[in-house]
């Protein structure tokens, strides 16, 4: 049920070209710990701005639509201020469509944001899989950042294979979990999780900036690593026109 449908696949280039998807999570619970977790704002901001200075609309999807929760925003970051200023973005993202609504064939690209409540309901979402799977299978781009990738660890393509067989591929890592004190608190380990799926893991150590870039798929480590992944982005998609 995860392949993509093929009213997706025939997609019009031109349609497609410069419009981007950027999902992000609809879960707001740290697992039972009282705590409160979202989609990390710097990795949204920082490859939204990479990307729309270059001339890219970005679209928002969640789970289940609408405004999702936010973590780590800090008010002080320049891309943060310029993105929550940006009266269209904020709207767009404050009101984020539901995978119902999303016209894959629209879409040039797709990208994952991270933060820790990715964790929960990216990897259960079939409609995403299938949407991702969809602009990949059409000759289009797939980024993800940090705990972003958990979004594509059941993504499988019309072949049945898991789009990260194979694919050399990066997230935030075990060590990194570790260190935050959330190894036992999330749902699964990350890295752990891609390398079961077949993906040839790369990694720094923690805290480091850290792309791949593989395939048409574009992974970062960490937060740090997300204008990176803007810019490997960008450079990826100028390829495929």
């Amino acid at each position: 049920e995860f392949f993509a449908q093929s009213e997706y696949v025939h997609l019009t280039r031109g349609e497609q070209m410069k419009k981007l998807l950027f999902v992000v999570t609809s879960h707001g619970e740290l697992g039972d710990t009282g705590r409160k977790t979202g989609y990390w704002v710097s990795e949204v901001t920082h490859p939204w701005e990479v990307l729309t200075d270059a001339g890219y609309e970005i679209d928002f999807v969640s789970p289940k639509g609408g405004k999702s929760p936010t973590d780590g925003n800090d008010p002080q970051d320049v891309s943060n201020k310029r993105f929550f200023a940006d009266k269209a973005a904020k709207n767009k993202i404050e009101n984020s469509m539901s995978p119902s609504q999303v016209n894959a064939s629209q879409y040039c690209g797709i990208f994952y944001a991270g933060g820790h409540g990715a964790m929960w309901d990216l990897p259960e979402n079939i409609e995403i899989t299938k949407i991702c799977s969809a602009i990949y299978e059409s000759g289009g781009v797939v980024g993800a950042v940090c705990h972003g990738p958990a979004g594509l660890v059941n993504v499988r393509l019309s072949n049945g294979h898991y789009l990260i067989e194979g694919k050399h591929i990066n997230s935030f890592t075990n060590e990194e979990e570790t260190q935050r004190g959330l190894a036992s608190i999330v749902p699964f380990l990350l890295q752990s999780k891609l390398e079961e799926r077949g993906a040839a893991f790369e990694k720094s150590d923690p805290w480091q900036v850290h792309v791949v870039s593989n395939d048409r798929i574009i992974t970062g480590q960490n937060p740090m690593s997300a204008k990176a992944v803007g810019m490997a982005l960008l450079q990826r998609l100028k390829t495929i026109r």
